[in-house]
């Protein structure tokens, strides 16, 4: 007598799912003794009247006492990790439960309140492992997103108290697609970067933004006679459109544009439904003249979007950069 091979899988999941729980509560108890830690240290630090000597001797003479009994995990720079978490994050409900530690020794490195905020939100909302948040912090997703946009319309969006209403609320530029494993001194064909972006679909949605399906590739519109082949169709469920992307491995042209706007419009007057909003167009290009761009659409474009992609993420020179581009910001809004 056989037993059915569902209720095996089902109880698989069983097993399956409550360790993940397990862990999660593991971890959240690990983090909560890290943050009461560094609460104590803090509060302590601030009862000597020469702070930074105390806190410095503090935290050599206390390491010195639990490293004997509870091992490396509470070194000078360890426990100097648990004071600056408590800092960055003084509310014990603060804490969401899915982060790990590894989440939260990213998150209290970000100087910038704003910032920090925002990877709180998109990593709450998008349920993104360490490695993901990891990613997105080093590719300055933030960054990126600020081209376009204000910060207040920026955290808006990534804390769901505003629904994008804009492509480029949601659509990046430059687009890094470093997953892909693409050497840039590498000559390739628009067809090898399709395939790629195929064989790594999952990253390659997370990298374009939220709300993101993958629909078609190499989508064949006949046209009385004549047959043309759309690389990517995804569609949006946040902007609830369509999106057209055609890759380009060289610079950008004007004949480009049209072409995508060909299609743009043929989604709009074929594919889409009434209570859906306008197809959106992205020319992912190896590079692209802002100028040509901005003079072959109409000024009250909304629907084509030129981005850069790059097949490698920031270097140290683009980072500094950045946050240089940050600082001016501030001081000019003030």
């Amino acid at each position: 007598m056989e037993i059915r091979k569902e209720l095996v899988a089902e109880i698989i999941e069983i097993i399956k799912q409550s360790r993940t729980n397990a862990i999660r509560t593991v971890d959240h108890q690990r983090v909560l003794m890290y943050w009461h830690i560094g609460k104590k240290i803090f509060e302590e630090e601030q009862l000597g009247q020469d702070r930074a000597a105390y806190g410095e001797y503090l935290i050599k003479t206390l390491s010195k006492s639990l490293v004997a009994d509870f091992g490396t995990g509470f070194a000078v720079r360890q426990l100097e990790h648990y004071r600056q978490f408590y800092r960055a994050f003084p509310i014990a409900t603060a804490l969401r439960s899915q982060f790990t530690w590894t989440h939260f020794k990213m998150l209290k490195s970000i100087d910038n309140q704003d910032k920090m905020s925002f990877y709180i939100a998109e990593a709450t909302k998008n349920n993104w492992s360490a490695r993901q948040l990891e990613r997105q912090i080093n590719s300055q997703l933030f960054e990126r997103l600020l081209a376009s946009n204000d910060v207040e319309s920026v955290l808006k969006v990534a804390k769901n108290e505003k629904l994008p209403a804009d492509p480029r609320d949601v659509i990046k530029d430059p687009i890094v697609l470093e997953f892909l494993g693409l050497r840039r001194e590498t000559a390739y064909y628009e067809k090898d970067l399709e395939s790629a972006i195929i064989t790594h679909l999952q990253d390659f949605l997370l990298e374009l933004g939220n709300g993101f399906s993958f629909v078609a590739r190499q989508k064949r519109i006949h046209l009385d006679g004549d047959d043309f082949f759309v690389d990517l169709v995804l569609y949006n469920r946040l902007l609830q459109c369509f999106v057209i992307v055609e890759l380009k491995m060289d610079k950008l042209t004007h004949q480009d544009i049209g072409q995508l706007q060909m299609y743009v419009n043929y989604y709009d007057r074929i594919e889409k439904l009434d209570f859906e909003n306008p197809t959106i167009g992205i020319l992912l290009c190896a590079d692209k003249n802002d100028t040509v761009v901005k003079f072959s659409l109409p000024e009250n474009n909304k629907t084509i979007i030129a981005s850069k992609y790059q097949l490698y993420l920031p270097t140290e020179k683009q980072l500094i950069e950045e946050v240089k581009k940050e600082i001016e910001n501030s001081e000019i809004k003030q």
